[in-house]
């Protein structure tokens, strides 16, 4: 099958993809199910590194999901886009990529909600904020009012539009197909008043009103998750990980410990955003934010997108803050750099001049949605549609038009989708490569006599990370220190003079610590560690001594005495 990331994939293409390309690349590429959507589908993850130079746990790693939320599709085409572009350019003997698969692994989810994508790209879509599964109504009622959904069968969900002398839109008046919200004034004389609903069906309708039944938008996976997690957040679920995706995605991050980064895929907005999303900069450590700054300082000059606290930039109000997110979780739990990526940004697209951060809340201005209207029609002819006369069951004759918001506004258009999402596979190569890494610099045995030697063990972590990989997991001692070993390559116990025969070492500083010493140029050897044991075994006994640590790996030698 070949795909071109030019367009999205079903479910079934997407597995069938997948499984293709790990069938082609068994030394690279794995692919497995860590648990099941709601409705019974597989949750996939590709796992990607050079098995050759050790197995997947043996490395640190860099986690990507995406398409938690049903409608945010780029999100999906970027993981599968680097699940492509590493197996290829390691195929192609590209540098960069076959020492990050030499050295490091990627665990990559492309669909973390296969049931709500599904919908999303039927041939009748149907469009959910995230989960399938009916909540807070749990026997699914549908309550009086609209509910959105293609109702002429063309395949998009577009706006009705109905002439209402109170209505609270007007056509602009240099392009009808974009609506413009009437002022305090009122509309110009003679200006026809629109009110706007998403194209849909009612339910009960009264003849008289109209209500919007999203009590309360239904289940938003990216709320579910154990951090922040609380009641009063919108779409939350019944308790943290109450939803099968969101318990299996941590317990599936969980139980690879070596992991050290972690990215979530979205759309829109051209992004990308860091922790916290409940709390002030203040609150962070200092030196996090210095090197989510220096991240940054990478990545917008790759893709062109800012970086933005949530909490700080993208809170329209600081007292009713958003908690239990896939990004938090990954930071407070698990104390490592994570990043929610906004893919796509219409409006930076079609002006030059990026989303404000504010447009979650109050759209774009009416010169915006012009211009992407304007723009559209040269780079994705179609997005805007011309309205046209519709018999609506309910309301009689509607028209139908306006932007289809699915493939224009929240994602890129296809022709566009591998440029917009390619820049991501360098951010991700250069995040997992920061990663702490454990090597053995020194490794050899001095007889002190007799059948009595002195082993020494050197190891160091040649990454730009800490052990601890964040100020936050150092302060919270979220992680596990470093640990060295000896034994005996034949099975047999080691007879130790001195010492015991496993040692914890500590955690070791990243070539970052540089970063934060004041200007010094003096270094000395914080990210090294020497230990020594004294053994008693006859010459030609052949000894391993390993070193390893949850995160930064783990490595191994042997040692022949003499």
């Amino acid at each position: 099958m070949t795909y071109n990331f030019d367009r999205f994939l079903r479910y079934d293409e997407m597995s069938e993809w997948l499984h293709s390309l790990a069938a082609q690349h068994p030394n690279l590429l794995t692919v497995e199910s860590y648990g099941q959507s709601h409705m019974g589908r597989e949750l996939l993850v590709a796992t990607i590194t050079d098995r050759r130079s050790g197995e997947h746990h043996t490395k640190p790693a860099h986690w990507i999901d995406a398409n938690i939320h049903a409608v945010e599709v780029t999100g999906g085409v970027a993981a599968l886009y680097i699940i492509h572009h590493l197996v290829t350019k390691f195929g192609e003997k590209d540098a960069t990529v076959v020492e990050a698969l030499r050295t490091r692994t990627f665990y990559i989810a492309p669909r973390v909600n296969p049931d709500g994508v599904e919908d999303a790209l039927a041939d009748r879509p149907l469009f959910h904020r995230s989960s399938v599964r009916p909540w807070p109504w749990r026997d699914g009622h549908r309550w009086p009012g609209l509910h959105p959904q293609d109702i002429d069968g063309d395949g998009r969900i577009l706006t009705m539009r109905i002439a209402d002398p109170d209505g609270a839109w007007m056509q602009h008046p240099d392009e009808p197909r974009v609506m413009i919200p009437v002022g305090p004034l009122g509309a110009p004389k003679g200006a026809t008043r629109y009110r706007l609903l998403t194209e849909g069906v009612l339910e009960n309708y009264d003849g008289f009103t109209i209500d919007q039944p999203r009590d309360p938008a239904g289940l938003d996976l990216n709320r579910n998750f154990p951090a922040g997690w609380g009641v009063d957040v919108l779409g939350s679920g019944d308790h943290p990980m109450s939803e099968p995706e969101i318990l299996a995605l941590v317990r599936a991050v969980k139980a690879r410990p070596n992991v050290c980064g972690y990215n979530a895929f979205h759309t829109a907005g051209g992004f990308m955003l860091r922790p916290s999303s409940n709390l002030p900069d203040s609150k962070l450590p200092p030196e996090d934010l210095f090197i989510f700054k220096k991240f940054g300082e990478h990545s917008t000059p790759l893709t062109s997108y800012p970086v933005h606290s949530v909490y700080e930039d993208l809170t329209w109000d600081k007292s009713r803050v958003m908690g239990g997110a896939g990004d938090d979780w990954a930071y407070d739990h698990l104390g490592v750099y994570s990043w929610t990526t906004e893919f796509w940004d219409a409006i930076y697209r079609a002006t030059g001049e990026h989303s404000p951060t504010d447009v979650w809340y109050v759209g774009p201005t009416p010169t915006q949605d012009l211009a992407v209207c304007h723009w559209s029609d040269e780079h994705a002819p179609g997005s805007y549609v011309p309205w046209r006369k519709f018999k609506h069951p309910q309301l009689g004759t509607v028209e139908l038009g306006g932007p289809d918001m699915f493939h224009i506004w929240t994602n890129a258009p296809g022709a566009l989708l591998r440029a917009e999402v390619a820049p991501h596979a360098d951010v991700a190569i250069y995040q997992a490569m920061a990663s702490p890494r454990l090597e053995i610099k020194l490794a050899d045995a001095t007889s002190l006599g007799g059948t009595v030697w002195k082993v020494r063990l050197g190891v160091a972590n040649t990454g730009w990370l800490s052990t601890t990989v964040t100020q936050h997991a150092k302060q919270k001692k979220i992680v596990l220190p470093a640990v060295v070993e000896i034994g005996r390559t034949d099975g047999a116990s080691i007879d130790l003079v001195e010492g015991e025969a496993r040692v914890r070492i500590g955690q070791l500083e990243g070539r970052s610590k540089v970063l934060l010493d004041g200007g010094s140029m003096s270094d000395g050897t914080t990210d090294r560690h020497l230990h020594t044991w004294i053994v008693r075994a006859k010459k030609g006994t052949v000894l391993t001594v390993s070193a390893s640590h949850q995160r930064a790996g783990s490595v191994s030698t042997t040692i022949t005495l003499g």
